[in-house]
């Protein structure tokens, strides 16, 4: 059948069941459901004029679990990078142990006669 035709409603028909059929046989039922760690909680008070005891709300340890490891650091989480974005700065520890007095890494800032003289002409403004 070419794309110029119009369709009858028996071939309308058969192509809506077989879409249902494909829909239905890919469908999941979920029944477990749990809050997203990685989402952040708006906790909100009662209001001010109410008379009720406030809820007690039980602690769920492996929620909390969830939400801590959900807020670590990435190199905490996982031992390789996940991403390419994050194979750069992965290994963040230094490759050189800093030494201050070893001049071929240190560049302090130093002075001399004419810089000495330059800085004085600035802060004089002239």
């Amino acid at each position: 059948m070419s794309g110029n035709e119009k369709l009858d409603t028996v071939h309308q028909n058969a192509i809506h069941i077989e879409t249902i059929r494909k829909e239905q046989r890919h469908q999941r039922l979920h029944t477990e459901f749990s809050i997203n760690p990685r989402r952040k909680l708006h906790i909100l008070p009662d209001k001010p004029m109410s008379r009720k005891p406030p809820e007690v709300i039980e602690e769920n340890s492996d929620f909390i679990e969830a939400f801590h490891k959900a807020r670590q650091e990435p190199t905490m989480k996982y031992t390789m990078p996940m991403t390419e974005s994050q194979e750069i700065g992965w290994v963040s520890a230094p490759l050189v142990s800093s030494n201050r007095s070893d001049r071929r890494l240190n560049f302090c800032r130093t002075s001399t006669d004419i810089t000495r003289h330059k800085e004085s002409a600035l802060r004089s403004g002239s």
